[in-house]
């Protein structure tokens, strides 16, 4: 088999940075992968897992998907061609996707957060969320949950 075609079937995927908060603050109802525009410094800095999904979120305009506040720290040697760290980043989906996107946003409470950015067959991709915000209660009853099952584990050692 040539390498073209064995590179093809890889499949493995390296977890660049992942958004643990966002798990924390809303319940993920559905989960999509898109593609992002990117500069060589920023693709360089992402392979060097330097990013941050805090604050990061997900908005629909013109017809058009932007990744916005996602922060990837400036690559070191990039010199002056470099990048703006926070800048709007454009996502890769299809049109039907993108509506998707804008649809579920327009419906009270939600959002779209990124989950992960990871590296996919040599490519960025990034993980999408369609979110709704948990309120102070619902987080509280999954921290005893958490617990919960953390007792059961450790009795059943």
């Amino acid at each position: 088999m040539s390498k073209a075609a064995d590179k093809g079937k890889t499949g493995a995927v390296k977890v660049l940075a992942r958004n643990k908060k966002a798990r924390h603050e809303y319940f993920i109802e559905e989960t999509l992968e898109a593609g992002m525009v990117l500069m060589g410094s920023e693709v360089k800095s992402l392979r060097a897992s330097r990013c941050e999904l805090g604050d990061a979120y997900a908005s629909v305009q013109n017809g058009e998907a932007f990744l916005i506040d996602m922060q990837i720290s400036e690559y070191t040697f990039a010199n002056r061609f470099g990048h703006e760290p926070k800048r709007p980043r454009k996502l890769l989906l299809h049109k039907r996707e993108i509506q998707h996107l804008a649809d579920s946003v327009k419906r009270d409470g939600m959002t779209v957060v990124p989950l992960e950015v990871y590296l996919k067959d040599g490519k960025i991709k990034v993980q999408l969320g369609i979110a709704k915000g948990k309120k102070h209660f619902d987080k509280r009853e999954d921290e005893r949950e958490r617990e919960a099952k953390a007792e059961v584990s450790r009795h059943k050692k």
